[in-house]
């Protein structure tokens, strides 16, 4: 028994001394860091910034690729299905890991147990704008004008079961309204239809609007976001709007897939915390509205749990669901 004994605990220690030594060896080649949308997007942005100053920290290049479709479910599959060596890892989002997976009735992976989270890193405002035409200058403006004629208003999201879909859907439940929603097929059309005055109202990225917001083309109503933004300071958030419940922005975060050794993971999230430690990391934030999220695997991971039960309750209120 005594023999036995030994052996497991000689078993124990061998696989503590594979994982260090794999940790310190870690990296060996080029690391890749997949974008579930497309090229030019707040996540993509923050991919990339990451990416860059990750890349001599860890004396490897991090290249990033994006693979869109599916409210970003394409490309979070296939980090959760690559093999968990710490040499694939996702940019998640709050669509991959909250609203997806609460509105989409199949979906191809478990947002908790397929994913080793590594750390958050950004938060980014998003803002609700409505075409200068409207006759509202502030979002109690606007509700009452949606209350005072039912359904005759629009706003446009990128696409049904996203995350834009579900924030607005939020608003008109707490708020008592309803609005027409028109769905596009990317946050691009969406925005281009807003500018034209094809649909009433938009909600998108802060980073994605701002030049549109400072030309006089959309006119800011709220901002989903905990505090105001340094960009336009003269904006209240909804919770001083009036929609205490509507206090989180986007954010987006560091995953590798489940298995991932604890000792990469810890190496990743270390070097991670460093870049976002640069000057230019947190210059290039800063033009973005950008709030750091820096945190450990097991915080991002409760911020993940929080996420998919928040946005469960709003696909359910709203029935939100697609097939």
């Amino acid at each position: 028994m005594r023999v036995k004994l030994l052996s497991i605990l000689a078993l124990v220690c061998l696989q503590a001394l594979s994982a260090v030594v794999q940790a310190q060896a870690f990296p060996q080649k080029p690391i890749k860091l997949i974008v579930p949308f497309a090229p030019g997007g707040s996540t993509d942005m923050v991919a990339r910034l990451l990416a860059e100053r990750m890349s001599p920290i860890l004396g490897q290049s991090v290249v990033v690729e994006n693979r869109a479709g599916v409210g970003g479910v394409l490309g979070a599959d296939a980090v959760a299905k690559a093999s968990p060596d710490g040499y694939t890892l996702l940019m998640g989002t709050v669509s991959t890991h909250g609203a997806s997976p609460a509105v989409y009735k199949k979906i191809p992976y478990d947002a908790a147990k397929d994913f080793e989270p590594i750390t958050n890193v950004m938060s980014v405002p998003s803002v609700l704008t409505v075409h200068p035409k409207l006759p509202v200058k502030n979002l109690q403006e606007f509700v009452a004008l949606a209350k005072a004629s039912p359904g005759k208003y629009s706003y446009g999201s990128p696409g049904n079961g996203s995350l834009g879909h579900a924030n607005v859907e939020n608003l008109l439940q707490l708020a008592g309204i309803k609005l027409l929603h028109v769905p596009y097929k990317g946050g691009g059309p969406a925005l281009n239809d807003a500018l034209a005055g094809q649909i009433d109202a938009l909600t998108d990225n802060l980073p994605s609007t701002l030049p549109h917001i400072q030309a006089g083309r959309l006119r800011p109503l709220a901002l989903l976001s905990p505090q105001r933004s340094k960009l336009l300071p003269d904006l209240p958030t909804y919770k001083e709007s009036g929609y205490p419940d509507l206090d989180e922005g986007g954010w987006f975060g560091l995953l590798a897939p489940a298995k991932t050794p604890r000792a990469v993971v810890l190496k990743l999230n270390e070097a991670a915390h460093q870049a976002m430690q640069d000057p230019a990391f947190k210059a290039r934030a800063e033009t973005i509205d950008g709030i750091s999220m820096a945190n450990t695997p097991e915080q991002f991971g409760e911020q993940i749990k929080r996420a998919l039960a928040r946005y469960q309750r709003i696909a359910k209120s709203a029935n939100i669901q697609i097939d």
